[in-house]
């Protein structure tokens, strides 16, 4: 028996080779065991034989997909658990008519033979040799053919075994870096009757598999309900995955989400998990899901209601669970209206709708959040304590709060900056008081009178407005007050729409999307 070609096996095992180039490289080590013209290693796939790695045949044959049924060689073949010879003059059609490459588009008289591969017991493909001289396996030893053959299973078993331990490494570590970037405290802070409410709406309906749509104006905390739901949830111990569907590409959003194989677009180097596969037996998480388009949107809903997916340039499906969260601070009813959302997603993502209240629906949660924002910065500014004095106190609870809990963050950030400035870092109590949150605080945004003490029917401005909205219908009238106040500030910050977004307390991306949907340039001067 010649032991070189399992030689060449085994060492190949140890070499990092892409699995293309492993299945050529055993192939060959074969032909030179079992001298013959053509070598072919296909793998089982549902109802076809799909080439892996040929020798001796035109490239073509491995775009080739071979129908069982209509291949009575290779039907054969797998029908037998032990190596299966055809006789020279065998009457059936083979299966490489026309695509043996030796400069001729006829197949000569020749020797076919061939052999299932077994992994755990179940057929895995099958390896064919073909000789274009016939005769030429009358010699060979069946013991030692048989003892080829094992050695094929044996290192395609091994490299199958690799391959999976590879690929679970790399997706235990991207589920890690998802897991870091989801980290962070997941406690709500407060005790009004808004949040109590959306507390117990959380207990409910955590512990269920339903599809949650969390909704709420932007700064309101979604993200912070989202992994409170994963947390009391019984997949908890597994990866909670975040995708923001705002901040990417159109052109990616479809690999991020379902993953790509390589060779898929320009770019695509390797194989890539998207989100779907990382969150398998976890929970993902679509944030801004409203900006999704259209395309995609139909093949998110395909892999809800299935659980399956399929990455970018392939053809395999791939079963997946998991339970889907998803966040958005526009009405999709309307945008479904208006046939920018398909209304078969919205019913799949809101089984649960779990709308959150804005800031200034909270009362006195305000206070709270403070305390909890203040005790962060002073451990971060490497200050002393940080109180708030009460003019600060009556300034915060009567503001109207149109950036929510993170206009506060960052406000309560500036102010506890420029308190330390003033008073010393090492002050044992840093006062913040009403003058460091700012004239811009202060002034700009001044208090939101309550209604009863403000005789709206009297004040001319109210009633211009009001006309305006009956006149042409409130929509109308909110994208054009939208359109009036953008306009003033990209005058005022002359057309920076960073500066712009900031001011807004937007995302640039949004502010963008806002822009051009109310007809306004994002590129034009100011």
């Amino acid at each position: 028996m010649n032991i070189v070609p399992f030689i060449d096996i085994i060492e190949d095992l140890n070499r990092d080779l892409i699995k293309s180039e492993r299945y050529l490289r055993l192939i060959l080590a074969i032909q030179r065991a079992i001298p013959c013209d053509v070598v072919a290693l296909l793998k089982l796939k549902h109802d076809h034989l799909v080439p892996v790695a040929v020798v001796g045949l035109k490239q073509e044959a491995l775009a080739r997909q071979f129908l069982i049924n209509h291949h009575p060689r290779l039907q054969h073949i797998l029908a037998n658990p032990h190596i299966t010879r055809f006789d020279a003059e065998s009457t059936l059609p083979d299966p490489y008519d026309g695509l043996v490459d030796d400069g001729s588009e006829q197949l000569h008289v020749h020797d076919c033979m061939g052999s299932t591969i077994y992994i755990d017991g179940k057929a895995w493909g099958v390896l064919t040799l073909d000789a274009m001289k016939a005769g030429s396996f009358d010699s060979l030893n069946p013991t030692e053919t048989r003892a080829y053959i094992a050695a094929v299973a044996a290192a395609i078993n091994t490299s199958e075994h690799i391959e999976a331990l590879e690929a679970q490494v790399e997706r235990n570590h991207q589920v890690a870096q998802c897991m870091l970037a989801t980290a962070g405290p997941s406690s709500i802070i407060g005790n009004s009757v808004a949040i109590t409410d959306l507390l117990s709406e959380i207990n409910t309906v955590a512990t269920s598999d339903l599809s949650v749509l969390i909704t709420g104006e932007t700064g309101v905390g979604k993200e912070l309900v989202a992994k409170s739901i994963h947390q009391q949830s019984r997949r908890s111990e597994q990866p909670l995955v975040q995708i923001n569907c705002a901040a990417l590409p159109e052109s990616i959003v479809e690999s991020e989400l379902f993953g790509h194989v390589k060779g898929a677009y320009s770019g695509a180097v390797s194989d890539r998990r998207g989100r779907f596969e990382l969150a398998d037996g976890g929970t993902l998480f679509l944030d801004e899901v409203g900006e999704l388009p259209l395309a995609v949107q139909a093949k998110l809903l395909r892999a809800l209601q299935n659980g399956e997916i399929q990455r970018v340039g392939s053809d395999n499906i791939v079963v997946v669970d998991v339970r889907i969260i998803a966040a958005t601070n526009r009405n999709l009813q309307l945008e479904v209206k208006e046939g920018r959302f398909r209304a078969d997603l919205y019913h799949r993502l809101s089984v649960y709708p779990l709308p959150v209240p804005p800031l200034r629906d909270r009362g006195k949660d305000v206070i709270l959040l403070a305390g909890y924002f203040l005790e962060k910065s002073q451990h971060q500014l490497g200050a002393a304590k940080l109180r708030l004095q009460q003019t600060a106190i009556d300034q915060l609870t009567q503001y109207h709060w149109p950036g929510n809990v993170r206009e506060l963050e960052h406000l309560l950030s500036r102010a506890a900056l420029r308190a330390i400035s003033e008073q010393g870092r090492h002050a044992s109590i840093i006062s913040i008081s009403r003058v460091h949150l700012g004239s811009e605080f202060v002034v700009n945004h001044s208090v939101v009178p309550a209604i009863a003490e403000v005789d709206i029917i009297n004040d001319s401005n109210a009633a211009a407005a009001l006309s305006q909205v009956l006149t042409l219908g409130l929509r109308d009238s909110t994208d054009e007050y939208q359109r009036q106040i953008i306009q003033t500030v990209l005058m005022t910050e002359r057309g920076n729409l960073a500066a712009v977004a900031r001011s807004l307390q937007l995302d640039r991306s949004n502010l963008i999307r806002t822009m051009r949907r109310l007809g306004l340039d994002p590129n034009a001067a100011y």
